[in-house]
């Protein structure tokens, strides 16, 4: 169970119950229990029938185990993304600011790179 709720609470609150709305209520009471969990347990198996249905047949083939958030784990995923990904070669600022320029594009001072004072600050039309 959960939320602290054991056989011995659920049972005492059954017996509390009994007592106070005494045994020309109680079977009333019981009737109606049993039909608002019927209600919801009709209610339950339709929307599973809807899911099935909207799905279509791909709805068996999932892996519901695979989905389960108690299987996360961040360090396996992040330890299977860094190992997946390959490594990239850097690119050397000069080779990117000829690629900008031969793409149509401006260049951008690269780090270390000293930019003429006079020239105007570089502008990007497609940042704006």
């Amino acid at each position: 169970m959960s939320n602290g709720l054991d056989l011995e609470k659920i049972l005492l609150i059954a017996l509390i119950a009994a007592v106070l709305l005494g045994p020309e209520r109680l079977p009333g009471y019981a009737a109606s229990l049993g039909r608002f969990t019927r209600r919801v347990k009709d209610w339950l198996d339709g929307a599973r029938t809807r899911v099935k249905e909207e799905m279509g047949p791909e709805f068996d083939d999932i892996d519901w185990q695979r989905l389960d958030p108690r299987q996360y784990d961040p360090r396996r995923i992040i330890r299977e993304a860094l190992i997946d990904d390959a490594p990239v070669p850097p690119v050397p600022a000069s080779a990117a600011a000829a690629a900008a320029t031969a793409a149509g594009g401006t260049t951008v001072a690269a780090a270390g790179e000293q930019r003429d004072p006079a020239a105007p600050p570089p502008f990007d039309s497609e940042a704006t």
